[in-house]
């Protein structure tokens, strides 16, 4: 199988042929495979190790896919030393075109340059020109371009040697000066302190430091190295608990129901009691909140809070430093606090009175007396003591916009029908309520209102009815059956015909059962015209009833 290398796909005939070559090359009566080095290629080696992958498959069988591959090492090696940050000669005077438009030097440009971007570049001032830096190019392998130490000098670590020694010396200075202080009189002591001093700084090591000076140093940190859950001041000795103790069960293996109270890792606070059914008077472990707020902590809290307010008005109260003056303080103002809130009621209530209305019963008799405590926010929703109650909807119930007191389709107006609000009467969406006077103002405007005005206002009485001559009633009654009065000419009806056309149309009339769209139906089969009389017989007789606007009945007046 180890020639079996060849790409595409093999006919039937090939592929029995390369089986019984490899079958024979097995048996050795074949000649083994040679690569392109002309080495033999065992032919046991399996298809998988000999056959090479599609991206280094050269058509031919060799065994050079498994071997590591030679590179050119010569690019990586990490002598190849630059010189870094160096500068090349000194700065120019002037500004040079092409340069850093930032520091002008001209081995960069403005977006490549290092240095902090100055208010007004070197372009337009000419000052402060940085030197141009050497370019170096070294041909970097992959170690080498990687190398975080190539291009430093060694000799720039004496600077921290320095920096430690000027530290020490400063340091023996203010031992030096604090021995000075003292009020001892035995220079023979004073000596003895400067002369230990003197030989411990001249038996350091400069570069490997004394064993002796780490040993006082972790002894120093180890001292004042806090202990496992405790916090210690080695100076006041005052310990502070912040863990709990290892016998103590955890909070979060009090209930381990999923659904219990929620426990936070990061601050290792659960607020919520874990036990619902267990009073918190007689849990072990009643939640945070409880503890918060039950006791003496809300008035720490508030004292607290009244300590804030008070400093950021400008008094000088500090509950720590000096808490029998804040306490007395807070006392004084809630005093003065609620003799303000008397007067203000008893002179609101001498000035518009309504007193009587303040008086009612103990809360006890109207919600009833229960032991069980509950907790509610300023909006009303309860924040412990039993189950949260559930959201009844999605959206905002009895929201008011607009100084409306009714929601929008409280009020449907049968005139116009549309919704509106109840409390205005406005039919327009997010408008402006005007309460009573908005109500009165389209009561006005409606068109019965406006109708029963003008009619009342404009009209004026009807006068008194003087004796008609035969004559004037002869006139009326030709203007009655002319064409004259509907203004369409001085037609004048046949009086046989509008009689006669009449009472067809009084017949027609009776038959209940003909529908009107028939009325003329046999007629109009043979091309038949209405005339101007039986038009004129039919507006004559025509009832008020067919009217739409007949039955209608406004229920609002």
């Amino acid at each position: 199988m180890a020639s079996a290398t060849a790409t595409g796909k093999l006919s039937r005939e090939e592929f029995r042929r390369q089986k019984d070559l490899d079958a024979a090359r097995k048996a050795g009566t074949a000649p083994a495979a040679l690569d392109e080095e002309g080495k033999p290629i065992n032919p046991h080696i399996p298809q998988y190790i000999a056959q090479a992958p599609w991206y280094l498959d050269t058509g031919a069988p060799s065994l050079s896919h498994q071997r590591i591959p030679q590179y050119d090492h010569s690019a990586d090696k990490l002598d190849n030393w630059y010189d870094r940050g160096a500068k090349a000669g000194p700065a120019a005077k002037k500004y040079r075109k092409g340069a850093c438009e930032n520091c002008g030097a001209m081995t960069h440009k403005r977006q490549d340059c290092l240095e902090r971007p100055r208010k007004k570049g070197a372009k337009f001032t000419n000052k402060d020109i940085a030197p141009d830096e050497v370019i170096q190019d070294v041909a970097s392998g992959y170690d080498a371009k990687r190398d975080r130490w190539n291009g430093y000098d060694p000799a720039e670590h004496k600077r921290v040697y320095e920096e430690y020694a000027a530290v020490e010396a400063a340091r023996q200075k203010l031992r030096e000066e604090e021995i000075d202080k003292r009020t001892t009189t035995d220079l023979a002591a004073v000596r003895k302190v400067a002369k230990a001093g003197k030989e411990k700084s001249e038996g350091k090591d400069d570069d490997f430091g004394s064993s002796e000076d780490e040993d006082e140093d972790q002894d120093k940190y180890a001292e004042a190295a806090d202990a496992v859950g405790q916090k210690l001041d080695t100076k006041t000795r005052i310990t502070v608990r912040n863990l709990r103790i290892r016998e103590d069960t955890a909070k979060y293996l009090i209930n381990l129901d999923p659904s219990s109270a929620y426990y936070d890792p990061k601050t290792r606070s659960m607020r919520d009691n874990p036990l619902k059914n267990v009073p918190p008077e007689e849990a072990r472990f009643a939640g945070d909140n409880f503890l918060r707020y039950s006791g003496e902590a809300p008035e720490v809290q508030k004292l607290q809070l009244f300590a804030w307010n008070a400093a950021q008005r400008g008094n000088d109260v500090h509950i720590n430093a000096l808490p029998t003056q804040g306490q007395l303080l807070h006392k004084e103002y809630i005093k003065k606090k609620e003799e303000l809130k008397d007067t203000t009621k008893v002179s609101i209530l001498s000035k518009y009175g309504g007193e009587e209305y303040l008086q009612k019963a103990p809360k006890e008799l109207l919600q009833g007396q229960t032991e069980e405590y509950v907790e509610y926010s300023r909006t009303g929703q309860v924040i412990k003591g039993k189950e949260r109650a559930k959201v009844k909807s999605k959206y905002a119930e009895d929201v008011y916009i607009n100084n409306h007191t009714a929601v929008w389709g409280s009020w449907y107006d049968m005139a116009t029908g549309q919704w509106g609000y109840a409390c205005c009467h406005s039919a327009v969406h997010m408008s402006y309520c005007t309460g009573e006077a908005g109500i009165k103002a389209a009561e006005e405007s409606s068109a019965k209102h406006l109708l029963q005005s003008s009619s009342s206002s404009s009209m004026p009485p009807p006068p008194v009815p003087e004796p008609e001559s035969a004559e004037e009633r002869k006139k009326k009654a030709e203007e009655l059956f002319s064409k004259k009065r509907l203004g369409e000419g001085d037609l004048a009806l046949d009086k046989d015909k509008l009689a006669q056309a009449i009472s067809e149309e009084r017949k027609r009339k009776a038959r209940a059962g003909d529908d009107d769209g028939d009325r003329f139906g046999k007629k109009q089969k043979s091309s038949y015209e209405v005339t101007e009389e039986e038009l004129e017989a039919y507006r004559m007789n025509r009832r008020l009833t067919e009217d739409p606007m007949a039955n209608y009945v406004d229920t609002e007046l």
